[in-house]
């Protein structure tokens, strides 16, 4: 059975949206488009306008609820419900105020990568993949939230492809704790994706900000330096007195000149444990969220952003829903573009 046949996105459930049905106080939940059946990963066409044969810049919402590869890490479990947590949030945010037309919400939520005991991690990587490339090639931008940074491989190499394709050179930012390029010899893990995707796009401007020292060895960092990506210590940002947006600037050193083409992978654990204590692995000395979104916003307005993904949102570990409410934070951002 191929992967077409047998690996669908699943709807949210309507118990689980939410619509206040006010017109005096709208909510996302009462304007953005359900998927309202098990999708094929290539039939995105119900959402398109009947003249239209791409998806535009409408943002697309796809979750994954599997945290298998945390688990093989040796992380904690309980981000494969973060995407229904963050959704919780989401749906019940109002779209700016400034925003024109707030009845046409142009955000579509596709559902949830169908995780089955049938498919291993690599098949379901498969399935995300070619449900991202075909949002890609619709035009549309993605937004994913999980779930394992082990999505992070997927969800970027599914847009480092559509780049290529237009023969430009993509950007890929991560902002991590983790550096993330374990090789392949334990199998893959949400230590892995970036390992994965430099080895299939080792021509690609990659950046990692926001490392931590406690968090990385010495040979994982080597291997990145091998490869030609740029990074920083979240240490040294904090003891030179910068702000986040000033390192990022200051290391990507003229690469937002042409306003290229960005994937943005956000591990929640590179927030501190007082911002973000719901992640698998946390320390108390990562971003704080006003210096996050200073960063975030310069990068939504400076950069073509076609893909944002969050991930390691775990509900069960979570403190007040601080970790979900943050994520949802970013999305809502990402949405609107603000």
């Amino acid at each position: 059975m191929t992967i077409s046949e047998s690996i669908l996105l699943e709807p949210i459930e309507t118990k689980f949206r939410f619509a206040k049905q006010d017109p005096n106080d709208l909510r996302l939940g009462d304007t953005m488009q359900f998927s309202e059946k098990q999708l094929s990963f290539l039939d995105l066409s119900g959402f398109c306008d009947e003249k239209e044969t791409s998806l535009k810049n409408a943002v697309t919402l796809v979750g994954y609820p599997d945290d298998e590869g945390i688990s093989l890490n040796g992380g904690r479990p309980g981000a494969k419900l973060g995407p229904s947590r963050i959704r919780h949030f989401l749906m019940r945010m109002t779209p700016p105020a400034h925003i024109q037309d707030c009845n046409k919400s142009a955000l579509i939520d596709l559902g949830n990568i169908a995780v089955t005991a049938a498919d291993d991690l690599r098949r379901r990587h498969e399935a995300a993949r070619k449900v991202a490339s075909t949002i890609h090639e619709r035009g549309a931008r993605l937004l994913s939230i999980g779930g394992g940074h082990d999505y992070g491989f997927p969800d970027a190499a599914a847009f480092c492809s559509s780049v290529h394709s237009q023969g430009l050179k993509p950007l890929v930012i991560n902002f991590d704790a983790h550096l993330d390029v374990r090789p392949l010899d334990r199998g893959i893990t949400s230590g892995t994706p970036f390992y994965r995707l430099l080895e299939e796009f080792p021509q690609i401007d990659f950046h990692e900000i926001g490392l931590q020292t406690q968090c990385n060895s010495k040979t994982h960092l080597e291997w990145l330096k091998s490869r030609g990506g740029h990074f920083s210590f979240e240490e040294d940002r904090q003891r030179q007195g910068e702000t986040l947006l000033q390192a990022l600037q200051r290391q990507m050193a003229g690469s937002a000149a042409k306003r290229p083409k960005t994937f943005l992978s956000i591990d929640i654990d590179a927030f501190s444990s007082s911002v973000a204590p719901g992640a698998s692995q946390s320390w108390p000395t990562g971003f704080q969220a006003p210096d996050f979104f200073n960063c975030f916003s310069w990068c939504l307005k400076n950069l073509d952003v076609r893909g944002v993904g969050v991930y390691e949102v775990s509900p069960p570990l979570d403190i007040d829903d601080r970790t979900a409410r943050l994520a949802a934070l970013i999305a809502h951002r990402f949405v609107f573009q603000y």
